[in-house]
């Protein structure tokens, strides 16, 4: 499990290898990962949009940016959580995530919350030890 906090906002990722919707002799992994966010603090927050960096195991970089989360710009008060469920597919067996939600306060102020780095492994990842 992966969590950061910002700001009051917790941002907590379990990322995992989806074995049934994946077809390594294909080079097609796909990875499906959790967050949780939690509001710690005493305002009010919204999650507006979302900003990813994904990279895969050969180091390639891909940004997805967007509205909200799976559909939804979730309002969240003081004490209260969101879960939701999303997908990676990558060409490599691993890679990693990271990134950003922007939460708008009811003042207006915005800030970004981070979303930890976390790791896509997959049992086809081979390792190396020097």
């Amino acid at each position: 499990m992966y969590r950061a906090e910002t700001r009051g906002i917790r941002v907590t990722v379990e990322p995992r290898f989806v074995e049934e919707e994946s077809q390594p002799e294909k080079g097609k992994f796909f990875f499906a990962y959790t967050v949780e966010i939690t509001n710690l603090s005493e305002d009010r927050v919204q999650l507006e949009s979302r900003q990813w960096t994904i990279i895969d195991g050969l180091g390639r970089f891909q940004q997805v940016k967007g509205a909200g989360v799976v559909g939804k710009q979730p309002v969240l008060g003081p004490g209260e959580s969101f879960t939701y469920t999303s997908g990676c597919p990558l060409t490599t067996p691993d890679g990693t995530m990271q990134g950003s939600y922007l939460m708008l306060l009811e003042t207006g102020e915005a800030f970004k919350a981070e979303i930890p780095a976390f790791a896509l492994d997959s049992p086809f990842v081979k390792r190396v030890i020097h």
